[in-house]
């Protein structure tokens, strides 16, 4: 088993970090130079943890725990459009990434108002591509109840936000409902708002629990961290990738940001314990940018093509 952390400290003295994390088994599934700060996002074995924390003291840097890092969370809007900013799902991204989450803005095409809101197949297709989903909504209490058709087929949990307080019980097809979220003309940056953002943090990291706990029951044939692990030790075209987190952890696969028709075969192709991928999972082009996505089988369907 592995703890997902984040470490942050100077680049002075980094590659020591680095060193130690591979030297444990470990691996780092995002960096980031902010100026003269390192931020690692890394897969550590439960019983190695303390010696992360060790050095990092040695190096004065801090680690925390980050139950996000390592899955991938689409923030779902019904639109982003210009009338409807300064907009909650903006803050609502930068407040997760900062608990180790990679998250993507969706705005739906036809989100604008109660009456002509809707949402694609392809869209939910898109949705259904990440771990969790998190559906930004307004400020009106019925709007808000009207509106459940977005995400009430969403095959991924699925948390819902907006400013009046509401029981799960009347928004069908949301696992979560977290309040005080709702569209208003400024950042979310006063104390009410703050408590809002830590209570959807809080709700985010129990349902990721929650679907861990569900995986451990019929895990996949090997960690999505080795995954990606063994994909950049393999198909050299990684590292021309500018976008950042060229490879994505998610928790039961990984998004690979290479074009699909042009790479497709070079990933099927990755060796890990002896076997190809594509032995080891369904390889299928992602409705992002024609990016390749990896979802590894479970060990149930050892069984199920025997």
């Amino acid at each position: 088993m592995y703890e997902t952390l984040t470490y942050t400290g100077g680049v002075h003295k980094s590659e020591e970090v680095k060193e130690l994390i591979e030297d444990l088994g470990g691996f780092i599934l995002q960096e980031n130079i902010l100026q003269m700060e390192l931020v690692l996002n890394l897969a550590i074995p439960l019983e190695d943890v303390d010696v992360i924390k060790n050095k990092a003291k040695e190096l004065l840097a801090k680690v925390t725990v980050a139950p996000m890092a390592g899955s991938e969370i689409a923030i779902v809007s019904p639109t982003l459009a210009r009338h409807h900013l300064p907009h909650a799902a903006c803050d609502i991204s930068e407040y997760l990434r900062e608990f180790g989450a990679k998250d993507n803005m969706i705005g739906l095409a036809r989100g604008d108002g109660k009456g002509t809101s809707g949402i694609t197949e392809e869209e939910k297709s898109l949705i259904e591509e990440h771990d969790v989903a998190v559906f930004a909504l307004g400020s009106f209490k019925n709007c808000i109840q009207e509106k459940s058709f977005l995400y009430d087929d969403i095959n991924v949990p699925v948390i819902v936000t907006g400013a009046p307080e509401i029981l799960i019980e009347e928004l069908p097809g949301a696992d979560a409902y977290v309040g005080g979220l709702g569209r208003i003309p400024r950042r979310l940056k006063r104390g009410p708002d703050i408590r809002a953002l830590n209570n959807l943090v809080d709700t985010i990291e129990t349902i990721l629990n929650n679907k861990k706990r569900e995986m451990a029951l019929d895990p996949p044939l090997v960690p999505s961290i080795v995954v990606k692990n063994a994909i950049e030790n393999q198909v050299p075209a990684i590292e021309d990738i500018i976008s950042p987190a060229p490879i994505t952890v998610q928790l039961d696969g990984v998004r690979v940001k290479l074009n699909y028709d042009k790479y497709h075969e070079l990933i099927e192709n990755v060796v890990i314990e002896g076997k190809k991928l594509s032995d080891l999972a369904e390889i299928k082009k992602s409705f992002m940018y024609d990016y390749i996505l990896v979802k590894i089988h479970t060990e149930s369907s050892l069984i199920d093509d025997s």
